[in-house]
Formats: structure tokens, C-alpha cells, sequence
């Protein structure tokens, strides 16, 4: 999928991958695909929280080859 902005947030736990998230959204322009990589196993219900919370669209998510979690966030 592309994507305009990319956050890497391996190594940290929550709630540290969805406060970079949140900063990295407010860089991009409604519409725009903000991409983050985070290895806490608790993103995976985070970022449906924050999408669901913020109005902004979870497009996507899996994970990487080397067992990351990925998330993709339309910016509303």
C-alpha cells in the first residue's frame, strides 16, 4: 500500500506507538496515508481504538517479514 508518511515505533510500548502516530497525522493533509510499524502486541486493539476515538480510518493492517505489526491511517 503507499503511503505519504512513515512512523517506525519498534521497541516501544503503549502508549508511546499511538502518541507518535498522533503527532506524525497532524503533519499530513486529510486524506493522506500515514504508515506505522510498531512491535507491541497491544497495537493491534490500540490503533482500532484511536481510529474508532479519532474519526481517522484504519485502511490497513499485518505484518512486516520480520513479524512487526503494521498499521495504515487514512487522516481525516
Amino acid at each position: 500500500m503507499n503511503f505519504d508518511k512513515d512512523v517506525d515505533a519498534r521497541g516501544l510500548n503503549c502508549p508511546l506507538p499511538i502518541l507518535r502516530a498522533k503527532k506524525a497525522l497532524a503533519e499530513l493533509k486529510a486524506g493522506q496515508i500515514l504508515r506505522v510499524v510498531a512491535t507491541d502486541p497491544g497495537s493491534v486493539k490500540d490503533f482500532q481504538a484511536f481510529a474508532r476515538q479519532t474519526g481517522n480510518e484504519l485502511v490497513g493492517q499485518g505484518e512486516t517479514e520480520d513479524a512487526a505489526f503494521e498499521f495504515f491511517l487514512k487522516r481525516k
